[in-house]
């Protein structure tokens, strides 16, 4: 699997990795439906073309690119990003999910603004 959103983006959802991505692998997007009722954006595995592009425009630091490059206490969003699918309603659902257990998993971390997320979570 490519590149992983993890939970900086949670709440955030800014779309400037959107706006870089060559291949547009990263949704729900602003003008999808989804996007109101997503809690974070997702890369979609294969359509992803390890560009990297996303990386640097991500205002947030959450976009790793590898699932060894994830670190430990953000692997459960591996799976969120494995298994949401634009306009499949269950498997937005089941990945929605997953976030939603990592914010309860979570809650002192996720209560940090997502801009200074990852800087708490390698203190933790």
């Amino acid at each position: 699997m490519p590149f992983i959103i993890t939970d900086p983006c949670i709440e955030t959802k800014d779309t400037a990795c959107v706006d870089v991505c060559p291949v547009d692998c990263i949704h729900p997007r602003k003008d999808e439906a989804e996007f109101a009722q997503a809690a974070m954006l997702y890369i979609h595995p294969e359509e992803c073309i390890d560009c990297g592009a996303c990386v640097p425009a991500c205002p947030v630091a959450a976009i790793y690119e590898s699932i060894d490059a994830t670190p430990s206490h953000q692997q459960d969003l591996v799976e969120a990003n494995a298994v949401y699918r634009l306009g499949d309603a269950d498997a937005m659902a089941k990945a929605e999910a997953i976030v939603a257990a990592h914010v309860a998993a979570q809650p002192a971390l996720m209560a940090i603004p997502a801009a200074e997320r990852q800087a708490a979570h390698a203190s933790h």
